[in-house]
């Protein structure tokens, strides 16, 4: 039976190298708020960005329970953040009857820093469609990301620069 795969981890975290591994391996169909956010609207939310990224989440969760129905695995990449979210989101599969597996992308602080400075180099070269982690951004990830609990998660994988 097909899975979805819930990818937790801060922004930075090596998320996107992580699934693209997982991809492969899992012959899976990814769904990126980022991408289609990117694709979309360019990045350029302003202030709706956190009601449109809810509304982009709650699609792709009916797109991956459709897609798991089918028989293909799905990754589900964004994320997280919140323990709230991740026991809706368990909650939200469990009564599809669609299995699921959390894979969570733990990173050193120094590592993390070095990924954030990396990225925001190549955002301001102009070598991806990613956006830049300013100050503003990177208060709200320290104030609203929780780590979870190994109890919680089905794999844990330590990215190490």
């Amino acid at each position: 039976m097909a899975k979805v795969f819930l990818i937790c981890g801060k922004i930075c975290s090596g998320k996107g190298f992580y699934t693209r591994q997982l991809k492969e391996k899992e012959h899976a169909v990814v769904l990126s708020c980022d991408e289609i956010e990117n694709d979309l609207f360019h990045h350029d939310l302003g202030d709706r960005r956190d009601a449109i990224s809810a509304d982009i989440k709650a699609y792709l969760h009916k797109k991956a329970v459709d897609i798991a129905r089918a028989g293909c695995n799905v990754i589900l990449d964004w994320g997280f953040w919140s323990r709230e979210e991740c026991t809706d989101v368990s909650a939200y599969y469990k009564n599809a009857d669609i299995d699921f597996e959390w894979h969570y992308i733990d990173i050193s602080d120094a590592d993390w820093a070095k990924n954030i400075e990396a990225r925001n180099a190549a955002v301001a070269a102009g070598e991806t469609t990613d956006y830049a982690v300013d100050g503003g951004l990177l208060q709200k990830i320290l104030t609203l990301f929780e780590t979870p609990i190994p109890d919680e998660i089905d794999v844990w994988f330590t990215n190490r620069r």
